[in-house]
C-alpha cells in the first residue's frame, strides 16, 4: 500500500479555497490542515473539510511532505523560505515574490536541499495552452486580453503581478525567444497600483506581441490570438476552445451608395480536453515531489516569467516619474 502525502495549504483565501478543495479528492493525498490567521475563514474551511486549523504555519512543518503556500504575495518569501528549510516541498501561488532576489534565493534553497519548488501558473494547464504549444511554430505576431471588473480583495498587486502574468508566461514559452524591446503605458482607476496596463513586447526573432491586462472592465475577457504565415489562431481561455483560421480571402465591392466586404476562410476548431487546470497542476507538483518526475518548466523559466512581469513595473513606474516631472 503505497504511503499517502500529507500536505498543507498556507492561506485559504479565495484561491487557497480552490486548492484545499482539489487536495481533499485526491486519493494519494491526506490533507493535514489549512493554515489562516483568520479563525472564522480557515475555521469553517476546516471544518466543512474534516481537517484541522491553525493560525501560525510553522506550527504544520514537522507534519507535512508539501504545501501550497497562497497567502498574501508579500508573504511569500518567508513562508516559501521556512517551509523549504524545513525540508518541505512547496508551490507557491503567482507570483512568487514580488522581488526578483528573493525568488532566486528560494529556488537555490530547493535546489540545495533537493526540493521540489513550483510557481502556481494554472493557465499553463489549461488544456487549450497545452494544445496551443503543438500548434504555434513561428508567431508573427500575438495580441492577448486579460480584464474583469475590480476585486477590492486582491490588494497587494496590481493587474500586472495579477494579471497579466499569465500570458507573460504563455508568451514567452510560446515564442522561445529573449524580449529586445518593451513599451508600456498603464493607469490606476480603482487603487493605489496599476488597473490598467497594456504592453509591447518585441522579441529578438521578429516576433511581437500586444498585451492588455485590465481589472476595470465590466466584462471578464480571456483571449489570445496569434498570427502565423499560414493561420491565424484565436483561445478562449475561458471556454478552453482553439479555432484556426486558413485560406483566408478577402474581397469588396464598390457600389453606388455602399462599399461591401467579404472576407471568407477555413476554420477549424480543435478538439480540447478539458479538465480541472488545477488539478493537472496540483498532481504534476506532487509527482514532482514524491516520485521525482521531471518538472515541465524548467527553473529558468519560471524565473523568466518574473523578471519580464518586473521589468514592465520597473518601465511604467519611469514613465510615470518622468511624466509628473514633464
Amino acid at each position: 500500500m503505497n504511503k499517502k502525502t500529507n500536505v498543507a495549504v498556507i492561506g485559504v483565501g479565495r484561491m487557497g479555497g480552490y486548492h484545499v478543495g482539489i487536495y481533499s479528492e485526491m486519493a494519494d493525498v491526506n490533507l493535514v490542515a489549512v493554515v489562516d490567521p483568520d479563525s472564522e475563514r480557515g475555521g469553517a474551511l476546516a471544518s466543512r473539510y474534516k481537517v484541522s486549523h491553525c493560525k501560525d504555519y510553522r506550527e504544520i512543518l514537522d507534519k507535512v511532505d508539501a504545501v501550497t503556500v497562497a497567502a498574501p504575495t508579500s508573504l511569500h518569501y518567508q513562508i516559501a523560505k521556512d517551509c523549504l528549510e524545513a525540508g518541505v516541498h512547496c508551490i507557491v501561488e503567482k507570483p512568487i515574490c514580488d522581488n526578483y532576489a528573493h525568488a532566486e534565493s528560494l529556488f537555490d534553497i530547493a535546489g540545495r536541499k533537493n526540493l521540489t519548488l513550483h510557481v502556481g501558473h494554472v493557465e499553463r494547464f489549461n488544456g487549450a495552452v497545452q494544445e496551443l504549444r503543438k500548434i504555434v511554430q513561428n508567431p508573427i505576431m500575438i495580441e492577448s486580453r486579460r480584464m474583469g471588473p475590480y476585486d477590492p480583495r486582491i490588494k497587494d498587486a496590481g493587474v500586472v503581478l495579477d494579471l497579466m502574468i499569465h500570458d507573460i508566461d504563455i508568451l514567452l514559452n510560446l515564442v522561445a525567444s529573449p524580449v529586445v524591446d518593451t513599451h508600456v503605458m498603464g493607469t490606476s482607476i480603482f487603487s493605489n497600483r496599476e488597473d490598467v496596463v497594456q504592453v509591447q513586447f518585441q522579441f529578438e526573432n521578429g516576433c511581437i506581441a500586444s498585451v492588455l491586462a485590465s481589472r476595470a472592465t465590466q466584462e471578464k475577457i480571456r483571449t489570445m490570438a496569434i498570427t502565423q504565415e499560414k493561420e491565424y489562431i484565436f483561445l478562449d481561455f475561458a471556454h478552453q476552445d482553439i479555432l484556426i483560421h486558413r485560406q483566408a480571402s478577402s474581397q469588396h465591392e464598390l457600389r453606388q451608395r455602399e462599399l461591401k466586404y467579404r472576407q471568407e476562410s477555413v476554420i477549424e476548431r480543435i478538439f480540447v480536453h478539458r479538465d480541472n487546470p488545477l488539478k493537472l497542476e496540483l498532481t504534476h507538483f506532487l509527482d514532482c515531489a514524491t516520485n521525482g518526475a521531471h518538472r515541465h518548466i524548467s527553473v529558468e523559466n519560471e524565473l523568466m516569467s518574473l523578471r519580464v512581469a518586473l521589468g514592465v513595473l520597473d518601465t511604467l513606474k519611469l514613465a510615470r516619474k518622468n511624466l509628473s516631472l514633464a
